[in-house]
């Protein structure tokens, strides 16, 4: 009977800390109540076109529609700052409520991006003029990049993770002539000039 207790502590102490029964649960109602949000909005589950997992194809009608493509990566940018605020609001709270808290953020932008009003936000004022809105496989990949973020911020500590946010960044730009900062920039106060650039892509 103790060795049954000794053995169980001791598997308890190797899980991981953001695993546990109750904000797990809370994260799959997030991403129930996600979804059906997504599809009362009108928003399709999976592309017309073949299902992929990867799509590079940033300037077509295949991008945010497969689950993955080079905008992920500004969704993993998204994960490290939820870290930085959660960790600057919260530090108290248990690693896997503050692992929740960042899957309730990625879930409410999702939302709040697939919305007609910031759907043609993006069309009017970026190189993005035939978007229409992600699919619902797509915002899923998006909130999973924003959690793998979260892990890697939190992982890497304040100021590993600000080089990893500079260099994606920076990878980003020369990639796809997009990234994070610069659709923030585009959304809030569009420069005709970066517009210019990024249709030459």
């Amino acid at each position: 009977m103790i060795q049954a207790r000794q053995t169980a502590r001791m598997f308890a102490s190797k899980s991981p800390r953001w695993v546990s029964l109750g904000p797990l649960a809370a994260t799959f109602i997030v991403l129930g109540l996600t979804v059906a949000a997504l599809h009362a909005a009108g928003r399709l589950w999976t592309c017309a076109c073949p299902f992929a997992v990867w799509t590079s194809r940033v300037c077509s009608a295949y991008n945010s529609q497969q689950l993955f493509d080079p905008y992920s990566f500004t969704h993993v940018l998204h994960g490290i700052l939820y870290c930085w605020l959660i960790l600057l609001l919260f530090p108290r709270l248990k690693p896997a409520w503050q692992l929740w808290l960042a899957v309730v953020m990625g879930s409410l932008w999702e939302v709040f991006e697939n919305s007609s009003f910031i759907i043609e936000r993006y069309r009017d004022t970026t190189a993005a003029l035939g978007y229409q809105g992600d699919t619902i496989v797509n915002s899923l990949g998006d909130i999973a990049c924003g959690v793998l973020g979260f892990i890697l911020a939190q992982r890497l500590g304040w100021r590993r993770s600000l080089i990893a946010f500079i260099v994606i960044e920076a990878i980003l730009i020369l990639w796809i002539r997009d990234s994070l900062l610069l659709e923030i920039v585009m959304l809030v106060h569009p420069v005709d000039a970066i517009k210019t650039w990024q249709m030459c892509h």
